[in-house]
Parts: structure tokens; C-alpha cells; sequence
């Protein structure tokens, strides 16, 4: 027997955590937490921005502040997670969420409240990373790994839409400051269930000495590109403190790469980053999440201010793509995991999920729900259940323990980058389709009812636009999973790009493409 085979067959045969699928409960439920974050707090702005005096220009720091902390700090928090042990990370990254979000919750100004949001992405990319690189490590074997992984993808996938529900309900029946309160019984909950219950294999940690050089280019480079994009959003793409941004995050970020490649013990070893399997996830999962969360952005408008929807009854809309995301995640894509390669699931899935996608390039002003938004949404959810659910296991296979904390937050960074792009991208695009089309069609409109039409009109034929766009980027999403994602399916291939650094020299791990 060869010696990868013989370490192959190690790896198979090492015992199971006996108590790892209640800590899958207990992972989930912060994972659910951090994920509904991301739109909960969207629904109670408008309350909080009255109640704390934020002027329309501050407003958008709400959202902002935690995005660049999250952003920002994903790295750093993965390789702490990977020095101190994910099981600290990751109680510790639970609590301080939750002091973070009391301090949001009871906010009676503006710097407050910007301060809390800032403090929770703090804790957040923390967390985060540790959650996932926790399941990387506690379930080895093909079967329990596509199960859970299936959960956290429709977790992951969802929680958003989740929190769009939520929020609705917290604003409109309780008080926006619930929106921020109703984290503090997740993160205990969770919090007390991994310290008791989660036990981390033994030998997992990085006990390296910490690359300061490369946490401080990493984070200035990551903050500064989403704070460009954030502010494009708002101030356009030709603003010069836009332009210097990206500027700055494209210097930042190749000097991050130029001293990753040079150091003994780097921040984000390249051979994680390099891997083609892990390289195709990271993009096409930005891509998909591009597409994503601008679709969240414009349905939430449509259906209130076009439809005219309460933030209730907009958040049930959205319950067809969350039970879209779920029957993908754990039906479609967990069943067939163990069975088919990766890219045959990811990649039908990005164009399923484009599919639903044009469904929705009809929207008009008047269009009937379960017609045209039903089953988009329906098909959007299928698809991107079904595709993240591989993406998130094969993202953190292969990948030894000792990094498994920095290859979870490369994860979320594509993500958290996503969202980003996503949000300015899409928006910039629809703004100007809508602009256009008002400045056309207005002065054929001689009544005030006529130009409000006028109006309306314009905006879904914003909307509508920027979906357009969000097709083309699904479809991009799935040529890059199926060329060049090539790990097969179960005993056909060995992910590499892990290094055993102690023999220094780069060997190739072999592990079981589940």
C-alpha cells in the first residue's frame, strides 16, 4: 500500500465525535444568527433612523459599519480561531455578539448605534469562520458530512430571507430595538450548548506566531474595497473617495499576496487560496451571492413600495424561496452529494437559480405574485440550495486543521465581498435604468396620478434591468464552478493544497471528495 493510501485509510477510520450532530444544533443556530443579521436590521431602519435622529446621510453606517467590521476581519478571525481553538473562537465570538447587539438594542443615539453594529461585525467574523471550520473537522465522513453541510448551506442560504420575516414581525407588533434584543437568546443558547456539548479533535490548532504584517494589509485592503463599493452605492462610481478606495484595496491587497508568498507563517497560506476546487468555490460563490443580494434589495422594494405590502406579508413572499433553498440544500443537494462530482450540481444549480432569475426580468408594475414571483422565487431557491451545499463542504475539504479556520473565512470573505458588489453593483445599474426611463416617458404624463404612474413604472423597469445583469452573473457563476471545479465524486479524486510545513515541502493531502 502506497503512503497515501495508507494515510488515506487513517483518515477514514478516525472515530467520530460521538456528540458532533448536537453540535451541529447548536453551530446552526449561531450560523441562523449571524446570517439574519444581515436583513434583519434592514426592515427596522426606517423605525431606528426616526427614533435615534439619523439624518438619510448617516443612515446608510447602519448597514455599513458592521459590513466593513464583518469584512474586514474575516481573515484575522479565522486564523484566531485556527491559534486559540475553534470551540474558544467560537463561544467567545457568541458572546460578544450578544453584548454587541444589547448595546444596538438600547442604543439612544446615532454613535451608539453605529459603535454596536461596528462591535457585532467585530464578533461576527469571529465567529463565523470558527462555525464552519468547527463542522470541517467534526464530520469526516462522505454521508454525515453532505447531511450536515446540507443544513448549513440552507442556513446559510436562507437565514437571510429568514430575517426579512422576522424583522417584519419584530417592527410591526414589538419595537425595532427587538431586531437587536431577540440575538441575545440565540447566543446564549448556543453559546452554553458548544461549551458543553462540542468537543474539537485533539492536534487541529496553529499555534504559529500571528502575521501581523499580513493582518493589517489583509484588513485595510478588505475594508477599504467594500467601503469603495458601499460608497459607490451612494455616491457613484466616479466620486474620487470611491475611486481612491479601490485604489487603495488593489495595493493593499497585492502587497497582502506579495508577503503571504514570502513569510514563514502567513495569515491566508496561498496553497489554500491557489487549489483550483477551493479557487471556484470562492469565486463562483461571490458571484452567486452578487447576484443574490441584489435580488433581496429590489423584491423587498417591489413588493412594498410598488405592490404596496406590509414588512410582514413581505417577508412571508419571500417564504417560497426559503423553502426552495431547504428542499435543495437538504434533499437535492445532500442526496446526491456522495453520488455525483461537485460541479454537476453546482453548476445545473447556478442555472437553475438563473432560470428563476429571468422569470423575474417580467416584472411589471401589476404583476400577479403566484403567476411570475412564486415560482422565480421557487426556482431561485432550488438552485442556490442545491449548489451552496456542495460549495460549503468541498470549500473546507482537504484543507488541514490547522487552516481549516483561515479556508471557512475565505468562504465568508467571498461572501461578505459579495454582498458588497452585489448591493452597489445592482443598485447603481437600476437607478440608472430607472432615471432614464423617467426622464422618457414624464412628459407625456399631464396629470399628477399620470406622473406617479410614471414613477412607478420606472422603478420596476430599474428592478428589471439590474435582474438582467444578475442572469449574466448566475450564468458566470456556473461556467466557472463546471470548469474549474474537477474534484470527482467519492473515491475518484484527492483535493490537495494543504502542505505539511514541518517537513517543508509541499505534499498533497489525501482526502475523499465527499
Amino acid at each position: 500500500m502506497s503512503e497515501t493510501a495508507a494515510t488515506a485509510g487513517k483518515a477514514v477510520g478516525v472515530v467520530p465525535d460521538a456528540n458532533r450532530w448536537k453540535a451541529l444544533v447548536f453551530i446552526a443556530l449561531a450560523q441562523l444568527m449571524v446570517v439574519l443579521d444581515a436583513t434583519i436590521v434592514n426592515i427596522a431602519l426606517p423605525s431606528a433612523q426616526q427614533d435615534l435622529g439619523i439624518s438619510d446621510g448617516n443612515r446608510q453606517w447602519v448597514v455599513t459599519a458592521y459590513a466593513l467590521a464583518f469584512g474586514g476581519l474575516l481573515l484575522f478571525g479565522g486564523r484566531i480561531a485556527d491559534l486559540w481553538g475553534r470551540k474558544r473562537a467560537f463561544v467567545l465570538g457568541l458572546g460578544g455578539f450578544a453584548v454587541a447587539s444589547a448595546l444596538g438594542g438600547a442604543a439612544t443615539n446615532e454613535a451608539m448605534m453605529f459603535g454596536a453594529r461596528a462591535l457585532q461585525g467585530v464578533f461576527g467574523a469571529l465567529l463565523a469562520p470558527a462555525a464552519l471550520s468547527l463542522l470541517a473537522v467534526m464530520f469526516t465522513d462522505g454521508k454525515e458530512r453532505a447531511k450536515a453541510f446540507g443544513i448549513y448551506g440552507a442556513i446559510a442560504g436562507g437565514g437571510g430571507a429568514v430575517g426579512l420575516i422576522l424583522g417584519g414581525f419584530l417592527t410591526e407588533y414589538l419595537d425595532w430595538r427587538w431586531t437587536f434584543f431577540v440575538n441575545i437568546p440565540f447566543a446564549v443558547v448556543a453559546a452554553a450548548g458548544a461549551y458543553f456539548v462540542i468537543r474539537e479533535p485533539q492536534g487541529g490548532r496553529n499555534r504559529s506566531p500571528l502575521d501581523i504584517p499580513g493582518v493589517v494589509l489583509s484588513t485595510a485592503g478588505l475594508v477599504a474595497l467594500v467601503y469603495g463599493f458601499t460608497r459607490a452605492e451612494s455616491e457613484g462610481w466616479s466620486d474620487s473617495v470611491t475611486i481612491g478606495m479601490f485604489v487603495a484595496s488593489a495595493v493593499l491587497l497585492a502587497a497582502f499576496v506579495a508577503v503571504e508568498a514570502k513569510v514563514k507563517a502567513p495569515l491566508l497560506p496561498l496553497r489554500v487560496l491557489t487549489e483550483r476546487n477551493r479557487g471556484g468555490i470562492y469565486l463562483s460563490l461571490g458571484l452567486a451571492i452578487i447576484a443574490m443580494f441584489g435580488l433581496f434589495l429590489f423584491l423587498t422594494y417591489y413588493l412594498q413600495v410598488v405592490q404596496g405590502y406590509s414588512p410582514v406579508k413581505t417577508g412571508f413572499a419571500f417564504l417560497p424561496m426559503i423553502a426552495g433553498m431547504i428542499t435543495g440544500s437538504t434533499q437535492i443537494g445532500t442526496r446526491l452529494m456522495t453520488r455525483v462530482a461537485p460541479r454537476l450540481l453546482m453548476g445545473p444549480g447556478f442555472l437553475v437559480a438563473a432560470l428563476g432569475m429571468l422569470l423575474l426580468t417580467q416584472l411589471e408594475i401589476d404583476t400577479s405574485y403566484a403567476a411570475v414571483l412564486l415560482p422565480g422565487m421557487l426556482l431561485l431557491g432550488l438552485g442556490m440550495g442545491t449548489a451552496f451545499m456542495p460549495a460549503m463542504s468541498l470549500a473546507t475539504l482537504g484543507v488541514e486543521p490547522r487552516d481549516s479556520g483561515v479556508a471557512s473565512a475565505m468562504v465568508n470573505t467571498s461572501q461578505q465581498v459579495g454582498g458588497a458588489i452585489g448591493t452597489a453593483l445592482l443598485n447603481t445599474i437600476a437607478a440608472s435604468a430607472t432615471t432614464s426611463y423617467i426622464a422618457d416617458h414624464i412628459g407625456g404624463a399631464n396629470s399628477r396620478s399620470q406622473q406617479q404612474l410614471v414613477q412607478l413604472e420606472g422603478q420596476v423597469q430599474g428592478y428589471t434591468s439590474a435582474i438582467w445583469f444578475a442572469v449574466g452573473i448566475l450564468v458566470a457563476a456556473a461556467v466557472v464552478a463546471l470548469t474549474f471545479i474537477n474534484a470527482g465524486r467519492p473515491g475518484d479524486t484527492m483535493v490537495t493544497g494543504s502542505s505539511d510545513e514541518r517537513a517543508g515541502d509541499e505534499m498533497p493531502v489525501p482526502v475523499v471528495a465527499h
